[in-house]
């Protein structure tokens, strides 16, 4: 049986440590699916994702700012980051 590889791009938007909003999109993405691609029915997945972004770009920026390396936190750094806070962002 052949194998189907992903692009780069595709695995890398996939790869949590890279992706922070993974969970956000995979949901936006199952509403379009399930509501027959009706953005209206959609608009608070889309709503969650943006501010994930939002957020995460503003951590981004921070670390950059401050020397910090890498400048996107890993997956781990990012689930005490988000306990910290006591709260998604």
């Amino acid at each position: 049986k052949e194998s189907i590889r992903m692009p780069m791009v595709a695995r890398r938007l996939r790869d949590p440590d890279i992706n922070p909003c993974l969970s956000e999109s995979d949901a936006s993405t199952r509403c379009m699916d399930e509501n027959n691609y009706n953005r209206e029915q959609c608009s608070t997945y889309f709503l969650k994702y943006k501010n994930c972004r939002k957020f995460w770009n503003s951590v981004m920026v921070q670390r950059r700012q401050n020397g910090v390396t890498p400048s996107m936190p890993t997956a781990a750094e990012r689930d005490e980051i988000l306990g910290a806070m006591g709260k998604m962002p």
